[in-house]
């Protein structure tokens, strides 16, 4: 089985953990952070539309490797999304089901970007009844040869929801919206947690 290679993500994408749940993955760590990308973003459904929720980070005079990332201290960052998401999420079927597991995320501190995405991305698999498998690169590698996939530059906020091609199918499903704005491909996977609870199992391993 080929190994993915993927960037850190906040809340990424229901794609996103279609790789971590079916295939071995590495996610970068040395790789350079890129502004706008969901490394500090992720997009939820709400009453008015896909919304983007941004970690704020300490601005840097130079490139600096994601691993080294930090959060900034200078914004109620964690309220303002905690609140959105409640907003958004507390009408969906499962939303008060899970949300004493996440909202510790969003009332304790954390500094590293890296590290926060990882240790929520553990909870949100260990909520969905899978191990966190996944390896962080070593080094850099400008590109990855065979049984390697090169995702890195796969994700971002910007483009179309992630081709998925051969490996897996993006899956319609239910969301709370969908009556105003018919079906959302690819939003965060808190999105497809809250909306399928324990059914979310089911469409990631399909």
């Amino acid at each position: 089985m080929s190994v993915i290679i993927l960037p850190t993500a906040y809340l990424a994408p229901v794609s996103y953990y279609k790789y971590l749940v079916n295939t071995p993955v590495v996610i970068e760590q040395h790789a350079f952070y890129v502004k706008q990308t969901y490394a500090n973003r992720c997009q939820i459904a709400t009453a008015n539309g896909v919304e983007n929720l941004t970690i704020p980070v300490e601005h840097q005079a130079h490139k600096v490797a994601i691993k080294d990332v930090q959060i900034s201290e200078h914004s109620n960052w964690q309220l303002m999304h905690w609140r959105a998401i409640e907003a958004a999420y507390n009408s969906t079927p499962f939303f008060d089901y899970y949300k004493d597991d996440l909202e510790p995320f969003f009332q304790h501190r954390f500094t590293s970007l890296l590290d926060f995405n990882l240790r929520i991305q553990t909870t949100i698999l260990d909520l969905l009844g899978f191990e966190s498998t996944v390896t962080l690169s070593d080094s850099y590698k400008e590109e990855y040869h065979s049984g390697e996939i090169d995702l890195r530059e796969a994700y971002h906020p910007k483009k179309k929801a992630v081709p998925l091609d051969v490996h897996f199918e993006h899956q319609n499903y239910y969301q709370v919206f969908n009556h105003k704005f018919g079906f959302l491909p690819d939003l965060s996977i808190i999105d497809l947690l809250f909306n399928m609870g324990n059914e979310a199992r089911l469409i990631l391993k399909k």
